[in-house]
């Protein structure tokens, strides 16, 4: 702490944290600490990252410490604090389904806590993180100019950078630089850890024992779905045909055919039929462009004309609307099992709200709010953004590439990372209802890496019954938390 004030600038001084201490499962004892970590650019204080920590008592500096963040870009750690990760959760019904509000808090009994201390960080931007304004700058500049050099943490570059900085903050200020160390990321949080697997150990200087990628996106490219694409419509395919069979609306295979069946079919036709229709076009032979689509509208349990009108690229949000439409119900893009009514049926496109994400908000945001103010004690007039639109929208490539040049994926710095420690396991999983990040991508990406024998063996990718939030559903919440605890006794087993 005198370290800290020291280095401190005089003039500014960060929100007051809180802490308070607790007992999970009846036994195990922990502080949880809640605290403002300021930013430095050229001596001044650029931004705050908030963070939450629950460290077991005893001071066993040779515990695992994990750092746990989501994605967006723009969201919170709330999701995994809430959900699956921290000491306690939000309710939700054993199917993932929207719990009453306001929720109940409960005890965690699927708590990483047990075999981990936890950090919960919440990227610039997101939670209680601010970007600190530069207020000379501010006067001297003007609106507009002082906007864009406040946003410069909302690019993929400067928000890892940014992380680096904490964590190695964190663990000097908490003296844990000897524990194993590992980090978590959902969704674009998994983007952040693919990346993390590299720049932690060649510039940060943080060693890595392990990585869990849960619902990642480790290439952005894919997320465009366009009329010139292959793989991105290869990748939502089987994911589709899943949710089809689920709501007894797939033709493909029979009606006692299991689900796991029916997902290996689709991917065998994904991967064959399918991807030669979207390679070939226009030239494909008539008779064969014509049994392809059929056996594509079975698998999306959809009326063969419509797919065909379509061209064969049936998106999420056509799918999660048309899937239903004769019971006048949508189904969720981040979990395709889960519907709510279309209070627009008549209307041209998809206008019905999403129950697997913006339907969840209220009830992680009562959650966060309630762990952080009334269990842990923080206090502050700020609002807890949860998810900030605001800077999902001002995300910005800030790598200064040419403009030929794609975004940069996760990929090539997951297998650099791999390369980088020999030691390192990591593990990539999804819920295998969640049309936003897929879990075949990341399937074929696995496949497309080029691991060899030593590398293959480290990596675990594994999937769940669920959306992207799989933990949400009890059955896998339980089989997720029970594979991450062997994972770990793995990684530190060496």
């Amino acid at each position: 702490m005198a370290e800290e004030k020291e280095s401190a600038p005089k003039d500014y001084e960060a929100p007051k944290g809180a802490e308070t201490t607790g007992a999970w499962n009846g036994s195990l004892a922990y502080t949880a600490t809640a605290k403002f970590y300021v930013l430095r650019k050229k001596e001044k204080p650029s931004a705050e990252i908030f963070s939450v920590s629950y460290v077991a008592d005893g001071g066993d500096a040779t515990r695992p410490v994990s750092f746990v963040f989501n994605g967006g870009p723009g969201a919170s750690s709330a999701y995994l604090h809430m959900g699956a990760v921290g000491p306690q959760r939000v309710d939700f019904p054993a199917d993932g389904t929207l719990p009453k509000l306001p929720p109940r808090l409960v005890e965690n009994e699927s708590s990483w806590l047990e075999f981990t201390d936890l950090v919960f960080v919440d990227p610039v931007g997101t939670g209680f993180s601010r970007i600190v304004e530069d207020q000379e700058k501010k006067d001297e500049k003007g609106g507009a100019e002082a906007k864009k050099a406040e946003d410069e943490y909302f690019g993929p570059k400067r928000d890892l950078e940014s992380l680096c900085e904490f964590m190695t903050r964190w663990l000097s200020e908490n003296g844990r630089w000897g524990s194993p160390i590992f980090i978590a990321g959902e969704s674009y949080g998994g983007y952040r850890v693919g990346r993390l697997v590299r720049m932690m150990q060649e510039e940060a200087g943080i060693g890595l024992n392990g990585a869990v990628l849960i619902s990642p996106a480790l290439e952005l490219g894919g997320l465009d779905m366009n009329d010139y694409g292959v793989v991105q419509w290869v990748d939502v395919l089987p994911t589709m045909a899943g949710a089809a069979a689920h709501h007894g609306r797939g033709r493909a295979l029979p009606a006692e055919t299991s689900l796991d069946e029916v997902r290996a079919a689709a991917e065998e036709f994904a991967a064959g039929d399918y991807s030669k229709f979207l390679v070939m076009g226009a030239s494909l032979d008539a008779a064969e462009r014509e049994r392809i689509l059929s056996r594509l509208a079975d698998f999306l349990g959809l009326p063969v004309e419509f797919v065909t009108r379509a061209e064969g690229r049936v998106g999420q949000e056509v799918f999660a609307r048309e899937l239903l439409r004769d019971e006048r119900k949508v189904v969720g893009f981040y979990d395709a099992t889960i519907t709510t009514t279309d209070p627009f049926p008549d209307r041209t496109g998809h206008e019905a709200p999403d129950a697997t994400l913006a339907g969840i908000g209220a009830a992680y945001t009562a959650a966060i709010n309630k762990q952080l103010r009334s269990e842990i004690g923080v206090e502050t007039d700020r609002d807890y953004r949860l998810l900030s639109v605001e800077v999902n929208q001002a995300w910005k490539e800030d790598s200064k590439k040419h403009f030929f040049q794609p975004p940069d994926g996760a990929t090539d710095s997951f297998r650099f990372g791999m390369a980088l420690n020999p030691h390192m396991k990591a593990f990539i999983t999804h819920g295998r209802y969640d049309m936003v990040t897929p879990y075949y991508t990341s399937d074929r990406l696995k496949n497309l890496m080029r691991l060899d024998q030593d590398t293959a063996a480290r990596l675990t990718v594994q999937h769940y019954g669920g959306g992207h939030m799989f933990y949400a559903w009890e059955e896998s919440r339980h089989a997720f938390t029970a594979a991450i605890k062997e994972f770990y006794a793995s990684a530190l087993a060496g």
